[in-house]
């Protein structure tokens, strides 16, 4: 993995994805005692940063293979992501959810013209499944995270950052970035690195599913004893990547933990301050950034990863915080 993919993704993605801003409101910045910046990746087609990847990666195919079709894994957002993206290039996608996902993700993903199947994710391994699908139907299997081609299209989030971030005149700042097994975090880390080497990535995980944060405290790869019990469905994962880790271990910062009540405080936030929808996994890094992040920079970058959310859970942040001004 290197910029030079990330910079060829990016010229894949010209003309399909979305060059998202980053938000600003002088209320955010009063609770986090420093200015904050939202990278409002729910504006991404699909609601999510995942659709970069997607494209990615499936645009990177030779054009034999990708006729075959695709397979993906996911709770959500890289389901869509992948099956928009391979509806786009006219080919197959079959994608294995958990059975326990947000109902809209699933909709949404069968809307796009994926093959959902549904699994148990506590005690069916969906890596299996799709390896086997993959093999039997000759398809070309898209990891969520832990995949170069995936890796280098979350990466182009980190170069909007940078150059949005150098036209406010913005060179030193903590990127916040919402961490399930790395593919984002690492990708914009690499981005950093050659484009703005001032700035730190530092992931945010839900307490109980801090992965990423343990391995990196530790030096090794650790696991999530279990992959359900946080409302932040779409970062749940049982470890980092083989890929991301490395990265992730060499470029970023200390992580950051924090409580699900917190993520739905930071939805409001977001709704009321922003006028930007988010899901609970994807406000993880701005809740860090308002409740739970220390620093003496001027300027912190959170960047806001998804926006699929069902009815019920938006309406229980809302409702939950009615005193957010």
């Amino acid at each position: 993995m290197n910029i030079d993919m990330i910079n060829a993704a990016a010229e894949r993605l010209k003309g399909h994805a979305r060059h998202t801003p980053l938000l600003n409101s002088p209320f955010l910045d009063e609770i986090a005692g420093r200015r904050v910046w939202v990278k409002a990746e729910p504006l991404q087609h699909t609601g999510s940063f995942k659709f970069r990847g997607g494209w990615s990666a499936v645009s990177a195919l030779p054009d034999d293979v990708r006729a075959r079709g695709v397979i993906a894994f996911s709770s959500g957002n890289h389901a869509q992501g992948v099956a928009l993206a391979a509806k786009s290039h006219g080919v197959p996608a079959v994608i294995v959810m958990p059975e326990d996902a947000p109902q809209l993700k699933i909709d949404n993903t069968r809307a796009l013209g994926g093959e959902v199947i549904l699994y148990d994710r506590e005690n069916e391994d969906r890596d299996a499944i799709g390896q086997s699908i993959a093999a039997d139907r000759g398809l070309t299997l898209i990891r969520p995270f832990d995949e170069p081609q995936v890796i280098a299209g979350q990466g182009t989030v980190g170069l909007e950052i940078t150059q949005d971030a150098a036209a406010l005149g913005i060179t030193k700042a903590d990127v916040l970035v919402c961490c399930g097994g790395g593919g984002l975090t690492s990708g914009i880390a690499l981005a950093l690195e050659a484009n703005a080497p001032e700035m730190t990535v530092r992931p945010v995980e839900p307490i109980g599913f801090d992965d990423v944060i343990r391995s990196l405290a530790s030096g090794q790869i650790e696991s999530n004893p279990t992959q359900s019990g946080s409302i932040c469905d779409a970062i749940v994962t049982k470890s980092p990547g083989d890929l991301t880790f490395p990265i992730m271990q060499r470029l970023c910062g200390a992580g950051i933990t924090v409580p699900d009540q917190d993520c739905l405080r930071a939805m409001a936030q977001a709704f009321v301050r922003l006028k930007l929808v988010t899901e609970p996994g994807g406000a993880i890094a701005l809740a860090a950034a308002l409740y739970h992040h220390n620093s003496d920079d001027t300027d912190v970058i959170a960047v806001a990863s998804g926006g699929n959310v069902d009815t019920n859970m938006f309406s229980r942040a809302l409702s939950d915080h009615k005193d957010t001004k």
